[in-house]
């Protein structure tokens, strides 16, 4: 087989494997790997030998990997694990403990059986969906996991921003605002603003088709041990006139269920 017969017959087999991988990465991350087990810290020389590459190679990926403050380079010139990783590994711990209490929680003292469940946080200006309990009541319509939608237009999102200032809300829309998914979602951060005042007013969030039509949610923050707001909490209903005692009924539950969580992540509710 000539060489661009056999470079094509690899490229054909790494297509079957998979998605292509970006050697850097996979060495980058390799190091961080390396360093974890390593108390006292790793040289770069240390590192290139353990691994089998350049001492150029290693030197430059650790450079890169300490001026992203991934990897920290102490005077005896041994990298260690830097103050970056916490970043992830605390929005990774929160989102995980948050999405378990979600389940539980919910399977347990759900009032609403049929309806669409939804946890998500803030990402930006958007909410990425972290776990969703969907009925067959919003047909063409499906949350998931991973899922993420404008903040401006989702109950979620709205619960999010109504802790904020007006002044943080328009810091945070400031190099623009999303394109509407429906002709009622809020098409300035002026009418988002009105919206939020009235989250605020009563006390719950409300996203009236403004994701999508023929959809109304309610939505409640769910807080951490600072009383921040970690994560948003919402239920979804085909949109029809709820009366008064619905609405009450519907929000007073989705407010239990949030502060149920809130307290168990350490919330003063």
């Amino acid at each position: 087989m000539s060489e661009p017969e056999q470079g094509k017959g690899n490229a054909g087999a790494a297509a079957r494997e998979g998605p292509a991988r970006v050697p850097a990465v996979e060495r980058a991350s390799q190091i961080m790997d390396l360093v974890a087990r390593a108390p006292q810290g790793l040289s770069a020389s240390e590192i290139a030998r353990r691994m089998g590459i350049a001492k150029s190679s290693a030197h430059s990926l650790c450079g890169t990997l300490s001026h992203l403050n991934l990897l920290t380079r102490r005077s005896d010139q041994s990298f260690h694990l830097g103050p970056h990783i916490m970043r992830w590994a605390n929005a990774f711990s929160e989102r995980s403990d948050v999405a378990a209490e979600f389940v539980t929680i919910w399977d347990e003292g759900t009032q609403f059986p049929g309806a669409t469940i939804t946890l998500s946080v803030l990402e930006g200006t958007e909410v990425v969906y972290i776990a969703a309990r969907n009925s067959h009541v919003l047909p063409g319509f499906e949350f998931r996991a991973g899922m993420r939608l404008p903040a401006a237009f989702t109950a979620t999102g709205k619960a999010f921003l109504s802790a904020m200032t007006d002044p943080e809300v328009r810091r945070l829309f400031a190099y623009g605002f999303p394109a509407p998914l429906t002709e009622r979602s809020p098409k300035t951060v002026d009418h988002l603003l009105k919206d939020i005042a009235a989250c605020r007013k009563r006390g719950y969030s409300i996203d009236d088709e403004g994701v999508k039509e023929g959809m109304v949610c309610f939505g409640y923050p769910v807080l951490n041990s600072r009383n921040r707001p970690i994560a948003g909490l919402a239920v979804s209903l085909p949109k029809r006139d709820f009366d008064d005692r619905e609405i009450g009924a519907i929000v007073s539950n989705v407010r239990e269920i949030a502060q149920k969580i809130s307290i168990r992540l350490g919330a003063q509710v």
